[in-house]
């Protein structure tokens, strides 16, 4: 269990900067800091750093980038962070907002040149919330590409990652002044290693599930979809330390993992289009209103499952992820040329999915409102052939967590900054207010390498 110990004598090997966890916060964090002449080391628990990052699409939002400009949208941070509190209900720290949406754009156009990171801007569908084309990503749309150029950048800049090294224990001085790191090897074996300052990213609470429990009562039951590192162990060492946390229950579900492959399924299938039955055929929700809460809407139907009905159109829209790529190839997306056929295949009551497909075809016709609440004005009607993904919601990762400045330090309850002692992505409380309704598109990656960036500089 993560701890802190006090300590007489700070460990003789150091570094200026130590960084717990390999993902996108904490690499971010180390090529910022190594390019501004701090030693730096990074401690990943895993043999090859992975984590959340690995397992998002890698889509990273941003407004008034170079992308944006060359495909003549306008956009501005301003604009970005009015979607960002509109979509959390006002509830995010404004200045916290701000300090993201300002910070994000120049940090991937400095990936892009210094570390040679190809972003390109999804432009062919939109995410909820957001009111302009604003995901960024690599050619494979895939957080796994995202990670291996991050640690690739890493490598190239002489920084050293030490796998297989789970830190357990934060070592402080009499004042609780941190002044290292006790990790533990695979073998039992464990070592100290001190530090100037230290950047914890290793992201928030979701593989805990007594912590879920505690802070997410509703998701406790649901399928975990992040890395299983994500113990909480910043929040853990942050509350010893008298530090201060807030929106513990925010959180980024997803109503749409394949079932049972337990592949991400592009919200594309909706946002393009199409809607969600159960396992009656039915309609049950707006699912426009967005993917994060639509985890618990689509864990509320029998079984726990849900049908994502789209078409042949649609599917070639969100065959630009390697994710969806995937699912086709394990046999999870299934194919009819007529809906009858579709139900069949589906194993639902064929004149409940006609019915509601005949609904949502109305609504379409007519550009209305429906009876939940979704607009379809605009939305192209589905045209065979048909496809469907049988899929079940799920926790992605925390957005809730400790409580930082401008310069990502953390802050205790009484408002002083632990002076060198920083947080970014999972671990910091994020932009996406006090549950998951509050989650736009994107969050996660935008405070990891937003954050990343502030607390690597912030020396």
């Amino acid at each position: 269990m993560s701890g802190i110990e006090i300590i007489d004598r700070a460990p003789e090997l150091a570094v200026d900067c130590l960084i717990i966890g390999a993902g996108a916060a904490g690499l971010v964090a180390a090529l910022s800091a190594v390019e501004s002449g701090e030693s730096v080391l990074v401690l990943e628990r895993d043999s090859i750093p992975q984590g959340s990052t690995a397992l998002s699409a890698g889509l990273i939002p941003a407004a008034g980038t170079r992308w944006q400009a060359a495909l003549g949208i306008e956009d501005c941070p301003a604009r970005f962070a009015a979607d960002i509190l509109h979509k959390a209900h006002d509830e995010p720290d404004p200045a916290l907002v701000q300090l993201v949406t300002t910070t994000i754009g120049p940090t991937l156009e400095w990936l892009a040149d210094r570390h040679q990171l190809p972003f390109s801007l999804v432009d062919n569908f939109s995410y909820p919330g957001h009111s302009r084309y604003r995901m960024h990503g690599l050619p494979s749309r895939a957080g796994r590409e995202l990670i291996d150029r991050l640690r690739t950048a890493a490598e190239s800049a002489g920084i050293d990652i030490l796998c297989d090294a789970h830190a357990t224990t934060l070592l402080v001085d009499s004042a609780k002044r941190v002044v290292g790191v006790r990790f533990i090897r695979p073998d039992g074996s464990s070592d100290d290693i001190g530090c100037g300052r230290l950047i914890l990213a290793c992201s928030g609470y979701g593989g805990n599930p007594a912590l879920v429990g505690r802070h997410i009562p509703q998701m406790a039951s649901a399928t975990y979809f992040g890395h299983v590192g994500n113990q909480g162990d910043a929040l853990v060492w942050g509350e010893h330390l008298g530090a201060a946390t807030r929106d513990l229950g925010g959180h980024q579900g997803h109503g749409s993992v394949a079932h049972p492959a337990g592949i991400l399924i592009s919200w594309a299938t909706i946002t393009e289009g199409g809607f969600q039955v159960n396992a009656r055929g039915e309609r049950f929700s707006n699912e426009a209103s967005g993917y994060s809460e639509q985890a618990a809407r689509v864990l509320a139907q029998p079984d726990g499952i849900a049908w994502t009905v789209f078409d042949a159109r649609i599917a070639a829209v969100a065959a630009q992820f390697e994710d969806f790529r995937n699912a086709m190839a394990h046999g999870a997306v299934l194919e009819a040329d007529d809906i009858a056929s579709l139900a069949a295949a589906m194993r639902v009551p064929a004149d409940a999915l006609a019915s509601n497909c005949d609904e949502v075809g109305e609504a379409k016709a007519q550009q209305r409102v429906d009876r939940f609440g979704r607009s379809f004005a605009g939305v192209p009607q589905l045209v065979p052939p048909y496809r469907a993904v049988k899929v079940t919601g799920a926790l992605f990762h925390t957005q809730g967590g400790l409580v930082i400045d401008d310069r990502a330090r953390v802050v205790r309850k009484d408002g002083s900054a632990i002076d060198n002692l920083h947080a970014a992505g999972g671990a910091a409380c994020g932009v996406s207010g006090a549950d998951a309704s509050g989650y736009l598109s994107g969050n996660g990656l935008l405070t990891a390498v937003a954050l990343g960036r502030v607390a690597g500089l912030a020396r």
